[in-house]
């Protein structure tokens, strides 16, 4: 198979599994230009996409490439533009392909379907997320506090604002919400809203143009920014860099600075010290998981939003059964409706009961230990091979305890079988781990939320 042939098959494979802006941000400019001795090498066209592509999708590209080529034992990445390269256009077209083979809209959600439709173009504030439909709960009152209090006195009152949570919480409704709610009352103001996959991916299209000017113009001439999943820019350096920057550059002028993530800043493990210090210099609130009166009244609220009528049977069954969060309980009230809609079948406690079902059938049957490690070094940004074998680092061991800990909690595995699973350690090592990690959790709400996190990544996997 010639190169430009692999990398196509490639691409294929990869496409399926990720965004059009993200696929075409990181892909656009590469391909394969050389697979010899067991290597493939990758030409980028940057140090951005570069880092990117090995930190992000590596495992990806590899698994793809050895499905084509079982002599492909390795990828390596380098700067250029070969022959074979991707072009913005042929990807545009492979995308374009994909979504004339996709579903009609009015097979989806009018939630789903609507919502790009409904994002400002300028600010890329979505104006569904306002404070009157954000439900508040012991799970989320303390970040709404803050949030209220910055609509108020933006610039001066907690600057910067660090929300953390695990997925589906609500994080990106509440920093959007206070975008609405400070445009609303000083329409004057510059606020922009940005996903740091897509702030990363602007970087990379503004080098590739020689446009670095234009995009520093873009987010250090605002009253305010909001950066959600700020823990994806802790993936490079370079980025970190450039974000660092931005966010001097905005403090020092007395500017607003809101940031979500997954985890506190000192959980972020490759997040660089002087950033990590200057998230926690403002105010730092987190995003629990929602009590039942909570995820009933969300449903609830959801539910006159759209103006359908639901009884409380049917909203109260599917709010004790789903628990991880608030996303898939909207998700299960969006299934129940185009269920109805499809089938022209009432709304009852049957219906929900058939919902409820894909979303709480037994996980643990496909839990693994396999699975525990790989959501353990995902979420610390390590790499499995790190967190399984002799590395004595501190970023290492403390997530090894954590893994360790998951496995025996949630598996029952023996202690020695666990010891196994980790390079052959003693099964005193992992007691000491376990007792260490239960003994932290009592005292550390911060750990809490960390497992929470990490469950969610294994559980949704």
């Amino acid at each position: 198979m010639e190169k430009h042939e692999l990398w196509q098959t490639v691409l294929a494979k990869i496409e399926v599994n990720l965004s059009r802006p993200n696929f075409l941000t990181w892909f656009q400019g590469t391909g394969v230009t050389e697979v010899a001795e067991g290597t493939a090498t990758i030409c980028v066209p940057n140090g951005f996409v570069r880092e990117w592509l090995q930190n992000k999708y590596h495992k990806a590209i590899l698994h793809a490439l050895r499905e084509i080529n079982t002599d492909i034992k390795d990828v390596a990445y380098i700067i250029g533009q070969p022959e074979s390269a991707a072009s913005s256009s042929s990807l545009k077209e492979r995308l374009l392909r994909r979504k004339r083979a996709a579903l009609p809209s009015s097979f989806l959600p009018e939630e789903m379907t609507m919502k790009e439709l409904t994002v400002n173009p300028e600010t890329s504030l979505n104006p569904r997320y306002t404070f009157s439909n954000f439900v508040v709960g012991s799970f989320n009152e303390l970040a709404n506090a803050a949030a209220q209090s910055i609509v108020k006195s933006l610039g001066t009152a907690y600057n910067p604002l660090f929300i953390y949570g695990g997925v589906g919480l609500g994080k990106t409704h509440l920093i959007q919400a206070i975008g609405n709610e400070v445009l609303a009352r000083q329409p004057q103001l510059k606020v922009r809203y940005v996903p740091s996959e897509k702030y990363m991916g602007e970087i990379v299209e503004a080098l590739r143009n020689q446009q670095m000017g234009a995009l520093k113009e873009k987010y250090r001439t605002v009253d305010l920014l909001i950066v959600d999943d700020i823990q994806f820019i802790a993936r490079t350096e370079k980025m970190q860099e450039e974000f660092f920057h931005t966010f001097n550059t905005l403090y020092e002028r007395n500017k607003q600075i809101i940031i979500s993530s997954d985890r506190p800043p000192q959980a972020i493990a490759t997040l660089e010290q002087r950033l990590r210090s200057r998230f926690e210099g403002g105010m730092i609130a987190d995003v629990g998981l929602p009590d039942l009166e909570t995820r009933f009244t969300i449903l609830k609220t959801k539910a006159e939003t759209k103006e359908i009528a639901i009884a409380d049977d049917v909203l109260r069954h599917i709010a004790e059964n789903i628990k991880n969060n608030i996303r898939e309980l909207e998700g299960a009230l969006n299934q129940l409706v185009m269920a109805s809609k499809l089938s022209a079948a009432p709304i009852n406690l049957e219906a929900a009961r058939k919902v409820v079902a894909n979303y709480t059938a037994a996980p643990r049957k496909f839990l693994s230990p396999k699975k525990i490690i790989k959501a353990v070094s995902d979420f610390y940004d390590i790499t499995e091979k790190e967190i399984v074998h002799h590395s004595r680092k501190k970023d290492v061991v403390r997530p090894r305890q954590i893994a360790m800990y998951l496995m025996r909690e949630n598996l029952k595995t023996s202690y020695p079988s666990i010891g196994d699973k980790f390079g052959g350690r003693d099964h005193t090592t992992v007691i000491h781990s376990c007792e260490k990690v239960a003994q932290d959790l009592l005292t550390n709400p911060e750990l809490e939320e960390e497992l929470k996190a990490i469950k969610e990544r294994i559980f949704l996997s």
